[in-house]
């Protein structure tokens, strides 16, 4: 029996996720994770619920304001969401 090189854990964890569909899942939650540290204290004080459902991030806010304001800004929390997900897992945000 031929001896083969080691492989590293996380490049075994990372293809197993993979071949099982399991990365798209564990991307979206390091998206929901990274929320509160992507918008603030601030902002995620009134942040009450949020979750993903196919690519779509839906954020419910406890003020009306706070809901308006961030409204202006969904494209660069998508993309800010993204790139601390390592893939683009959010396609949209939807406010309630």
């Amino acid at each position: 029996m031929e001896r083969t090189e080691p492989k590293i854990l996380a490049d075994i964890i990372n293809e197993s996720l993979h071949r099982d569909g399991l990365d798209t899942a564990m991307a979206e939650q390091r998206a929901l994770y990274m929320w509160p540290e992507i918008v603030g204290p601030g902002v995620n004080r009134y942040t009450t619920r949020r979750y993903v459902d196919h690519g779509v991030m839906h954020v419910y806010l406890s003020s009306a304001v706070l809901k308006n304001e961030l409204s202006f800004h969904k494209t660069s929390l998508v993309e800010q969401l993204n790139r601390a997900a390592g893939s683009n897992v959010i396609s949209q945000i939807v406010l309630h």
